[in-house]
């Protein structure tokens, strides 16, 4: 019987594949983003990574086998200065991240690709990554170039985290210890340990949001957590899966289906 499961890895195909696959209108290549740094004393630096690269996987066996969508292998390495002073955190340079983006999205649209989604499961290098995209898409306007975050965008994420874990649980609190717990649970440690700011922000302005101010994790916590990981479960991990994949899944399918970007020139 004939193998109808699409070879969805770029790497995994001939060089004739990738230029036939170029070709289809529409044709999309998702990048996963992630970070080699610490996630205190209980979550491994990869975590963001094995976020990243999990769910791109999730997703793209739910598409349909028909739609024109590959994957580059994973970018572990991420834009990480906030979490240095902490043993194993390794951080690029912007620039060298940005020109990373900027040579092998170039390179992608020089061979015919229509659209890179760069999935991110940082939240400290999002607006890096979208400095890079922006710059990316002026040098190659037949390029759709999407900046995504992991955590941004699908539906029913923020109900399942109650406050004031939501808004203040910035890094290896619940969510992402719950998430860790539910796709690799043999790299958790025992420990659940609450940390983060004694001070807030001046009323108005937040660590992360509206009027962000720029933190470094070192200056807030000792153990590495901003946030409580306290009542973190598989459960809750497979929730937040399930909810991570069904909205990316939805909002991937809505860009295959469309004719986006549009031509350069027309009105």
């Amino acid at each position: 019987m004939e193998n109808t499961v699409p070879r969805r890895r770029l790497e995994d195909l001939a060089w004739p594949d990738v230029r036939r696959g170029a070709a289809r209108p529409g044709s999309t290549v998702i990048w996963p983003f992630g970070a080699i740094e610490q996630h205190g004393p209980h979550l491994p630096l990869a975590t963001d990574a094995l976020f990243a690269d999990r769910l791109c996987d999730a997703v793209l066996e739910r598409l349909d086998p028909a739609l024109p969508i590959w994957r580059l292998p994973l970018q572990s390495l991420g834009f990480s200065p906030e979490h240095a002073g902490f043993a194993g955190t390794l951080s690029l340079s912007p620039d060298l991240l940005i020109a990373l983006v900027v040579q092998i999205g170039t390179q992608l649209a020089e061979a015919g690709f229509r659209r890179l989604v760069l999935l991110n499961a940082h939240g400290g290098q999002i607006g890096l990554l979208e400095v890079a995209a922006r710059q990316l898409r002026a040098g190659t306007p037949q390029l759709a170039v999407l900046p995504c975050f992991l955590w941004r965008g699908p539906e029913g994420i923020g109900e399942l985290i109650p406050e004031p874990e939501r808004s203040q649980g910035l890094h290896a609190g619940l969510a992402e210890t719950s998430l860790m717990l539910h796709l690799r649970p043999e790299l958790v440690g025992p420990a659940r340990p609450a940390d983060g700011p004694g001070l807030a922000p001046p009323p108005g302005w937040s660590l992360e949001g509206e009027a962000p101010a720029s933190w470094l994790t070192r200056e807030i916590s000792t153990s590495g957590v901003v946030g409580d990981a306290g009542g973190a479960s598989p459960q809750l991990g497979a929730e937040l899966f399930e909810r991570l994949v069904q909205g990316w899944q939805r909002r991937l399918e809505a860009l295959l289906r469309s004719d986006w970007p549009p031509t350069p020139g027309s009105d």
